[in-house]
């Protein structure tokens, strides 16, 4: 739910939630990615030109990319208020009009995005957690053999406490990343005074002659700085929790200048010693403070971790809302508060996938060649799709023509550097993002195919009316509400029911759940009531893909529609269906029928899925052939 935060008295608190949940993943980076720009792919040497073109390259990306393109522009793009690609992919299908072969491809690429994410949810808190704990080598090398069991312990008990949800702790994130930033802050004006000459690197001339001295070399290394801007999409993906405003004041007054400082200050230790580079992080702080920054690094990444892990959640209950993932179970942890879920079967991959990763790179600084190249492809895709919408609602075309020819280079920029580490690690959230967009789309096309062959078949609502006062049917007390995917004709489980208990009940409703492609539906048009016949009615509730399915809530508002029934005590059937396919005709469609057979199978139940109280359930089954 959106916070209102037009009030003076409101901003501030919000800001400060924001902090906690937002800013993690791009607060952690200073912790890894300025070594890496040296010690990564590139093996750039330490010289002062190449550290003051390092910088120019990390402050230039941070305001255009960060500062301009996501805070000015990309967060324009909202879908009533809700960010994220997923918001992105539904503006498409609402605001943009046709069905154009570009129409297409942009909503297949901003699903392909979406898929990209699951990555990302895998390797940050890896990453995170594991260049934290990495300082504790400075202490003393014996913590050496410790670094790997311990980064898995702390996963396990991250992932484990899931299940109790994050509203609380989450009051506490705010406060203890405000500590976070004052850190790098202060960390980086100490370095800074090492070598203050160091600020003249905020020019952008250093980064372009940097790029035109050494091309090669500095787009190897253009692939490393691209880790400082990697919370991006976690800026515009939470703004429909806090708004933009807290995200824009908490990012100029904080989050931006602690970062600029830390990374001057990790700049001006090395380039007083080239020798700091192995830890430049840990090394600004002085001997005595080195064990509670790990300890606050540590809680940090945990932070970031868990904003990636909920924000991973609440991407998997938008797909399935928007039908695109076979229903899974989703645990509300915290009242009515949407946000607050847990879905077990994503947690427990995730923390697979995660364990997986450290166990397979053991380091912070193997795990950066995985790191980026699924949050490159991903704003790549996020760029193209913004404009698109911008350009249907209307803006300037002079502006976005300008837009792009800033914004679009760039980020293929980035994409290309990244895309040189794949087979360094880059090809993990590649394939898991393959993985994922095949599981989507032989969802999508299967349901689209078994509805279509469920509607083929269906009999007219106005007909079955017509023919019920003179069929023999015994009309039994009580409200029978049959849940159907069509919003017109007869379910199945209707006839179903008749057929084999030759009754019906006295008052018959045939609902209908459509969710649609906007993040929220105007009161007035959440649910529409129609009468078919006597006693015979149609139901539709419309939801957006970012509200909470209660079905039970909603029917009790039928009331002031006119249908004064007693829902509390109504019997509700549901069809399920067993599924034969047709002759496949070749190997990759037998393959992708059996995918579909087994996700159907074992897709969450809809009691659960809609709310409705298990124990007034009938569920009647039904063989379908597509």
């Amino acid at each position: 739910m959106t916070v209102d935060t037009k009030s003076p008295e409101k901003l501030l608190p919000t800001t400060l939630a924001a902090l906690g949940i937002v800013f993690g993943d791009i607060g952690t980076s200073p912790l890894y990615a300025f070594r890496e720009s040296f010690l990564g792919l590139a093996h750039l040497d330490v010289t002062r030109i190449h550290i003051f073109g390092v910088l120019s390259m990390i402050t230039w990306s941070l305001i255009i990319v960060i500062s301009i393109k996501y805070l000015l522009v990309v967060m324009r793009a909202d879908n009533k208020g809700e960010g994220g690609i997923i918001a992105l992919v539904s503006l498409l299908q609402t605001k943009v009009s046709g069905t154009s072969r570009s129409h297409h491809v942009l909503i297949v690429a901003g699903l392909f995005g979406a898929a990209l994410l699951y990555g990302d949810g895998a390797i940050t808190p890896a990453i995170s957690v594991l260049s934290a704990l990495e300082g504790l080598e400075l202490v003393t090398t014996a913590f050496t053999p410790f670094v790997v069991p311990m980064t898995i312990g702390i996963l396990i008990g991250l992932f484990s406490i899931q299940r109790f949800g994050t509203g609380k702790i989450g009051r506490i994130f705010g406060p203890i990343l405000i500590l976070w930033f004052l850190a790098l802050a202060l960390l980086g004006l100490r370095g800074i005074l090492l070598e203050p000459t160091i600020l003249i690197a905020l020019s952008p001339t250093w980064a372009v002659q940097f790029l035109f001295s050494e091309p090669t070399t500095a787009f190897l290394v253009l692939g490393t700085v691209f880790l400082v801007v990697t919370g991006g999409e976690t800026l515009y993906a939470d703004m429909g929790h806090f708004g933009i405003k807290p995200i824009k004041l908490a990012w100029f007054s904080l989050v931006l200048p602690a970062l600029l400082l830390n990374y001057f200050g990790q700049g001006a230790l090395v380039l007083s010693d080239n020798q700091e580079i192995s830890q430049p992080f840990f090394h600004l702080a002085p001997e005595w403070a080195l064990i509670p920054l790990i300890i606050l690094a540590t809680i940090a990444t945990v932070i970031a971790s868990q904003a990636v892990i909920s924000g991973v959640f609440s991407l998997t209950r938008q797909a399935m809302q928007l039908g695109q993932l076979p229903r899974m179970a989703v645990v509300q942890t915290d009242g009515e508060e949407f946000g607050q879920i847990y879905i077990p079967f994503v947690n427990w991959m995730l923390l697979f996938a995660t364990i997986g990763l450290v166990l397979l790179f053991r380091s912070s600084g193997n795990l950066a060649s995985a790191y980026g190249l699924a949050i490159a492809m991903d704003m790549v895709i996020t760029t193209f799709l913004t404009l698109f919408v911008l350009n249907r609602w209307g803006w300037n075309k002079a502006l976005l023509a300008g837009l792009a020819i800033i914004f679009i280079p760039l980020d293929f920029a980035y994409f290309g550097a990244n895309i040189v580490k794949f087979f360094d690690g880059g090809w993990f959230p590649t394939i898991v993002a393959v993985l994922i967009f095949t599981l989507m789309t032989i969802w999508t096309q299967g349901r689209m195919k078994l509805r279509q062959q469920v509607k083929h078949g269906e009999l007219k609502a106005s007909d079955f009316v017509k023919r019920l006062p003179s069929s023999s049917i015994i009309r039994a007390p009580g409200t029978a509400i049959f849940m159907t995917s069509l919003s017109k004709g007869v379910p199945t489980s209707l006839l179903h029911h008749i057929k084999h208990n030759k009754t019906l009940h006295d008052h018959v409703v045939l609902l209908h759940v459509e969710i649609r492609p906007t993040a929220k539906i105007a009161r007035k048009d959440q649910l529409i009531v129609e009468t078919l016949g006597p006693d015979f009615y149609r139901v539709t509730f419309n939801y957006g893909f970012n509200e909470r399915i209660n079905v039970p809530r909603r029917l009790n508002r039928c009331k002031a529609k006119g249908l004064d029934l007693d829902f509390d005590k109504a019997s509700y059937f549901l069809g399920r269906e067993t599924i034969t396919f047709k002759k496949p005709g070749n190997l990759l469609r037998a393959i992708s029928n059996s995918i579909f057979s087994f996700l159907n199978r074992n897709a969450g139940r809809a009691t659960i899925f809609y709310g409705i109280p298990a124990n007034r359930v009938v569920e009647l089954g039904s063989q379908v052939e597509i």
